[in-house]
């Protein structure tokens, strides 16, 4: 449901201001329900969580069955390019999170990166596995 003013984030349950970053994660929110079938249960927007005594907020997090994080999604406005600033950004997050996949998106690029096997750091992939 979109005004011209605010967006209704599903995940938080409210009206938030439609800035271009927030389309962006609504669009994204929209996306893993509506075509990889994720239910809003499983996600959360403005995911809250401490690392180094500092206060962070991941844009959206995906949850698998069991409650585990599996994916961490960063968004940007449109025209914010995904450079090595945005990636030690996630990275960051994921020494906390441990989650197997990142998706970073900017509304125009998107790039989907997953954990090596070994855990020590992640590759780019094609699309999200069927049991991410």
């Amino acid at each position: 449901m979109i005004s011209s003013e605010k967006l209704y984030d599903p995940l938080r349950r409210k009206w938030v201001a439609r800035t271009p970053e927030e389309e962006v994660r609504q669009n994204v929110i929209a996306w893993l329900h509506d075509v990889r079938h994720i239910p809003h249960g499983l996600m959360e927007s403005e995911y809250g969580f401490i690392y180094n005594r500092r206060h962070y907020r991941a844009d959206v997090l995906v949850f698998d069955r069991q409650l585990q994080p599996r994916i961490l999604v960063e968004c940007k406005a449109p025209g914010v390019k995904l450079e090595a600033a945005v990636v030690e950004q996630v990275v960051r997050y994921t020494r906390v999170l441990a989650v197997r996949f990142i998706l970073l998106t900017n509304g125009t690029e998107t790039h989907l990166l997953g954990r090596r096997a070994d855990g020590s750091g992640y590759d780019p992939l094609a699309e999200i596995p069927e049991d991410f």
